[in-house]
């Protein structure tokens, strides 16, 4: 598939095309979003609406050998959330199919 024919030819080009749809967004502090992007700018700062936020905390085992951890994973849902473009790792669009 030709990315010129798509109209991306700039990284932000994805993100422009992706408006309005349901993005995946990856943020410092394994955390993760699931939302619909309504604005981005320049810095990566997002507004998201319908958010699901997925927490992963990872706990040392007390009293179990060193290098044994469990893993909690905690969601909550938000109507509308205004994401920091410094905590933005990763923002994934859409599958096209």
């Amino acid at each position: 598939m030709d990315s010129a024919a798509n109209g991306i030819q700039e990284p932000f080009d994805l993100i422009r095309l992706s408006l309005s749809e349901r993005v995946f967004v990856k943020l410092r502090g394994d955390r993760e979003l699931t939302g619909v992007l309504h604005a981005y700018d320049g810095h990566m700062n997002l507004i998201l609406s319908d958010v699901e936020e997925t927490i992963m905390v990872v706990d040392q085992v007390e009293g179990a050998p060193e290098g044994h951890t469990t893993v909690n994973i905690a969601k909550r849902k938000m109507d509308m959330l205004f994401v920091r473009g410094d905590g933005v790792i990763l923002v994934s669009p859409p599958s096209r199919a």
